[in-house]
C-alpha cells in the first residue's frame, strides 16, 4: 500500500497525483487557491480537523490511514455537505441531462423507463441520506453532549447501511443493452456521468462504514465505561428511511414479478392460480401502495427492488422493440 499522505505535504501535490480528491475538498470546505501550503498549513487555515481530513484523503486514496484523533463534528460536517453534494447538485445535473440524451416519447418505452428509474432511485437516495441527517447524526451530536440512547446505537445503523451506488450501474446496464441510438454523445456524457456518480456514491458509503462507525462506536464506549452517561428512550426517534409505511405482501410480489414479465391479467390468473378479478384487485392495491400506475413504473420499481432480474425482462423488451421496428 502506497505511503500515507501527512501534514506537512504540499496541498498542491496531493491534489496533483490525486485529482479525484478535489469534491473531497470541498466537502471540508476547503477552497482552491491554496498556493505552497503544507496540508496541516491549509487546515489550520480553514478550521477543519487535521486528523480527520488525513482520515478521509488517505483512505479515499486507498493509502494507509488511522482513525485515532478522529473528530465526530467534523466528520459529520463533511458528510452533510457530500449529501449536499449529492441530492442538490450532482444527481439533477444527471437528470438534466438524462432528459437531453434519451427520448422520453419514443414508442418502445424505453426512454421514458429509464427516467422512471433513475427517478426512483434518487428518491431513495435521498430517504437513505436523510435519514442519516435526521437521525442517525443527531444520535451522535447527542451522544457527544453525553447522553446514550438506550433503545438505539450506531450499530443498529451499521446492520441497515447498504450501499447506494450499486442501483446507478443497473441503471447503466439498462441504458447499455436496451437504447439502440446511433451517435448519440450525449448519451455517452451522461453514461460518464452516472458511472462517475456511481464511485463517488460507492466511496461515500466506505467512508461510513470504515471511519465513521469505527469512531462512534469509539465514543459510545469511551462514554458508557466513563460512568458519566445520561439515558434517553429515544422517544421522537425517526425511524430508518429505507422503511415503506405500506409494503407488499408476498402474493403482491407474485403478480408485481408477473406484471413486469409481461403477462397480461389472465396469464397471472392462470400462473397463481388465482381468478381474473383477483389479480386486477391485487394490481389496484399495488399501484396504490407504490403510488406507480403505469406497467413502466412497475418494472422500474420491480428491478430497483430485486423482485426481477435484468435478464428476466430482456426477452420482453426485446420482443417488444422488434416487433415495433418491424411495422
Amino acid at each position: 500500500m502506497a505511503s500515507a499522505y501527512k501534514s506537512t505535504d504540499l496541498m498542491r501535490d496531493m491534489v496533483s497525483e490525486n485529482s479525484s480528491l478535489i469534491p473531497v475538498l470541498g466537502r471540508f470546505g476547503i477552497p482552491l487557491g491554496f498556493a505552497d501550503k503544507t496540508v496541516g498549513e491549509v487546515c489550520r487555515a480553514q478550521d477543519v480537523d487535521q486528523d480527520t481530513f488525513l482520515a478521509v484523503v488517505n483512505f479515499s486514496s486507498g493509502k494507509e490511514y488511522s482513525t485515532d484523533g478522529i473528530s465526530l463534528p467534523t466528520l459529520m460536517e463533511y458528510l452533510r455537505q457530500a449529501h449536499t453534494y449529492f441530492l442538490e447538485f450532482n444527481l439533477p445535473a444527471i437528470r438534466r441531462r438524462l432528459l437531453e440524451a434519451v427520448d422520453c416519447s419514443g414508442e418502445d418505452g424505453i426512454g421514458l423507463m429509464i427516467l422512471r428509474f433513475y427517478d426512483g432511485y434518487v428518491s431513495e437516495v435521498r430517504r437513505h441520506m436523510e435519514y442519516e441527517n435526521d437521525t442517525v447524526f443527531v444520535y451522535v451530536e447527542q451522544m457527544l453532549s453525553g447522553i446514550l440512547d438506550r433503545e438505539y446505537c450506531i450499530s443498529n445503523f451499521e446492520g441497515t447501511h447498504s450501499p447506494i451506488g450499486s442501483k446507478l450501474k443497473e441503471l447503466k446496464d439498462v441504458i447499455i443493452r436496451y437504447y439502440p441510438e446511433k451517435n448519440n454523445y450525449l448519451l455517452n456524457e451522461v453514461l460518464l456521468d452516472i458511472i462517475r456518480c456511481e464511485e463517488d456514491l460507492s466511496s461515500h458509503c466506505r467512508v461510513e462504514d470504515k471511519i465513521f462507525v469505527p469512531a462512534v462506536k469509539l465514543a459510545e464506549q469511551q462514554l458508557a465505561s466513563s460512568g458519566n452517561a445520561s439515558y434517553s428512550d429515544g422517544s421522537g426517534r425517526q425511524q430508518d428511511g429505507n422503511s415503506r409505511s405500506e409494503t407488499l405482501s408476498d402474493r403482491e410480489k407474485e403478480v408485481l414479478v408477473c406484471v413486469a414479465k409481461g403477462l397480461s391479467n389472465k396469464e397471472i390468473a392462470d400462473s397463481l392460480f388465482l381468478s381474473v378479478h383477483t389479480v386486477a384487485t391485487h394490481r389496484r392495491n399495488i399501484s396504490g401502495k407504490l403510488q406507480i400506475h403505469s406497467t413502466a413504473g412497475l418494472i422500474i420499481y420491480a428491478i430497483a427492488n430485486k423482485l426481477v432480474s435484468l435478464q428476466d425482462i430482456r426477452e420482453q423488451l426485446g420482443t417488444d422493440y422488434s416487433e415495433r421496428n418491424s411495422r
